[in-house]
Formats: C-alpha cells, sequence, structure tokens
C-alpha cells in the first residue's frame, strides 16, 4: 500500500455496512475510496453477534447503495444472511480494501488533506476521511463493586453466541435493551434452568410486525413529527398491541417512547420477549447494584447466585483516540454532525453509523453514503 504525493484517496475506516457503503457511492461517482480495516474480514462485528440475531427492519429497507438484498434472505434478514451480503456486496461493486490495518490517530495533513497514522508505522494521506468503526465497538462492562468474588462466568454479551453453554444453568441477563431481551428469550426457548433479566430502565416494547405493518416504517413516517404527538400516539398504540406485564414485573414505562429515542434509546422490538415474561420464562429483576461474597446484589436489595451473568450492557464508540484531540465529539464521545456534513473545524471528516435511528440503521447508513459522497464531490 504505497501513498505518493500524487495519490490522495478518501479513506474510509472500517468495513462494516457503513464503510463499505461510503465507499460503493464514492467509486460510483468516480472518487477513489480505500477502505482500511483492522479485522481480516469484511462486517467483522457482524460476525461476532449472537446466531439467532435478525435485522429487526425489513429486508426491502435494508439494501445498501447499488445492491438490493436477494429476496431469498426472507423479511427479516439472519446474521448469517447480513454477512454473506456485505461480502458479495464488497465484490460486486470492486471495493478496494485493505485489511490487517488499524488507524490509530487521524490529524491534519495540510489545509485540505488528512494524514492518518496506522499500525505498522504506516502514515497515509487522504484527501478526505470517512470514520465508519462501528457503533457496536468497544464492549462496555460496569466497574461494579465486588465483581471479581463472583465465582460463576460473568462475560459480555459481545461473547454469548447461542444458549448451548447455558443448558440447565441459572443465568442472570443484565440490560433490557433489544440485545439483552433477545439473549434473554434465546436462553429461555434454549433449555436454561433460570432466566432473570435485570432492568434498570424499563423498556418500550413494540411488536416488529402489526398486521404486516413493520415497526420500521412507523419510525420513518414519525421521525420529524412533534415529540410530543408521537410520544401520545405510541402509548394508545402500545396499550393495544401490548399487554400490561405490570404483576410479572414488567411495568408500562413512564416516559414517552420518542422521548427516550431522542435521548438515544431505542424500543425493544419483541422477537419473544412479551411471551416469555407472561409465563414466567424470563423474570424482570431490579438492576445489578454490586457483587458481595459471590452473589449478585440488586437496587432493591435482594441477593441472588447465579450461575452466569451476561452483561448486555452496550458498547462504547472509543472514538477519542482516534479524533478526540480534533474537538469534534461532544460530551458523550459521539460525533457533533454526521453523514454529509463535516465538523466546522474539520473539513473533510465524515462520520457515519454513529447514531442508532428509529428508522433502520442500514437504512440512514445509506442515506449517509449519498449524501458523503456529494459532499466529498462538493470539496
Amino acid at each position: 500500500m504505497d501513498d505518493t504525493k500524487d495519490d490522495h484517496p478518501v479513506y474510509v475506516i472500517g468495513a462494516g455496512p457503513g464503510g463499505l457503503a461510503a465507499a460503493a457511492v464514492l467509486r460510483g461517482r468516480g472518487v477513489r475510496a480505500v477502505i482500511l480495516e483492522k479485522s481480516n474480514d469484511v462486517g467483522a462485528s457482524w460476525r461476532r453477534h449472537y446466531d439467532r440475531l435478525h435485522l429487526h427492519t425489513t429486508r426491502r429497507l435494508s439494501g445498501l447503495p447499488g445492491l438490493p438484498m436477494p429476496r431469498s434472505f426472507g423479511r427479516w434478514v439472519s446474521r448469517d444472511n447480513v454477512v454473506r451480503y456485505l461480502e458479495k456486496y464488497a465484490d460486486y461493486h470492486g471495493l478496494e480494501i485493505v485489511t490487517g490495518v488499524e488507524v490509530t490517530r487521524i490529524a491534519r495533513a495540510d489545509d485540505s488533506r488528512w494524514l492518518l497514522h496506522a499500525t505498522g508505522g504506516r502514515e497515509l494521506t487522504g484527501s478526505a476521511v470517512v470514520v465508519a468503526t462501528g457503533y457496536n465497538h468497544t464492549p462496555r462492562l460496569p466497574g461494579w463493586t465486588g465483581a471479581e468474588t463472583f465465582r460463576g462466568d460473568l462475560v459480555h454479551a459481545g461473547e454469548y453466541r447461542n444458549a448451548a453453554p447455558y443448558a440447565g444453568r441459572d443465568v442472570l441477563v443484565v440490560g433490557a435493551g433489544n440485545t439483552g431481551a433477545e439473549i434473554a428469550v434465546d436462553l429461555a426457548a434454549g433449555g436454561a434452568g433460570r432466566v432473570r433479566l435485570a432492568i434498570r430502565t424499563v423498556p418500550h416494547i413494540v411488536r416488529r410486525s402489526t398486521a404486516g405493518w413493520p415497526a420500521q416504517r412507523t419510525g420513518i413516517l414519525v421521525r420529524r413529527l412533534p415529540t410530543r404527538l408521537v410520544d401520545r400516539a405510541a402509548e394508545t398504540l402500545c396499550r393495544i398491541s401490548v399487554p400490561d406485564l405490570s404483576t410479572q414485573g414488567l411495568p408500562r414505562p413512564g416516559t414517552g417512547l420518542y422521548t427516550r429515542v431522542r435521548e438515544g434509546a431505542i424500543p425493544v422490538h419483541d422477537v419473544g420477549l412479551i411471551d416469555a415474561v407472561r409465563t414466567a420464562r424470563v423474570e424482570p429483576v431490579a438492576a445489578v447494584d454490586s457483587f458481595d461474597d459471590g452473589k449478585v446484589v440488586l437496587a432493591d436489595g435482594t441477593r441472588i447466585a447465579p450461575d452466569a451473568v451476561i452483561a448486555a450492557t452496550g458498547y462504547r464508540r472509543d472514538l477519542e483516540p482516534l479524533v478526540g484531540h480534533l474537538d469534534v465529539l461532544d460530551g458523550r464521545g459521539r460525533p457533533v454532525v454526521h453523514g454529509g456534513r463535516s465538523p466546522a473545524q474539520a473539513p473533510g471528516l465524515y462520520f457515519t453509523g454513529f447514531t442508532n435511528p428509529i428508522s433502520g440503521m442500514f437504512r440512514e447508513l445509506a442515506i449517509d453514503a449519498r449524501k458523503i459522497a456529494a459532499a466529498v464531490l462538493r470539496q
């Protein structure tokens, strides 16, 4: 990989769906784009997800620019088919991908170019940079007091694959987002002896599809409506479509659905959680407070002794080492802008894939890719 004065491509960091989409649209518009990927394959994060994972967005609304997802994948695309699609996408568009290279720092080369510091002492100069390192970058495991005393298995959800290792065992899943809810359901269906779900903030639960109408389409329609209006409509819909599970330990949320979305909390798409809670195959419990003498102490003072704890506690974007010195991140470590907009103090630097939109991640990545390509051409 040589970098000469006459060759300053757009560098795209990350060969996930966001990076592939951006590079494909750039290439289609005559701009050389080079993807730098630290792993050995495209779609590395998707390869690490648990076995039963499916997109919560429809196949028709999840294709990336220039290549629809095959109809044979079905309406809700599996993890394995997502990986197959990303591999096919890179090949179909003839994307230039360099694997095994991790970019560690991005800096200004001059007024119009960017300098990338990468593994192996590489220094690469690009005309623009697209950061697409992913929403689920670095597993976040809370620093629970006393966790070292726990004698069972304590793992992050990123290490979970399927229920087989937990057959007959007592498992506590921590975190009631989509990942935690789906892992809890998978464990219950896969033969775990007991499954409890520790909940700090009661989630909104929506049906993935109602009478054939996917929740994603509703999310697209309401994105620009007033928050209060959407909250009221969502409350009415949820009361009709989702049963009250208060007696089973899962009350209705006290805040509006769209209010929570604006704060970054996506509702849980039901893939079996409602029935699992209603039939007591998954037991909601209070949040984890700490560990003590090998036991888990919950926020309500209850002490339990599961055989295993799976922490579905999210991920960090981990962008600070890469761009933190450029003053382009907000107080929570997220890019201040995304898509076709560059930070005012960093023209030519773009970000994609760092939001969790109610309208669907893949759909928004496709939109971002087109906006980024248009911005690069204007630049």
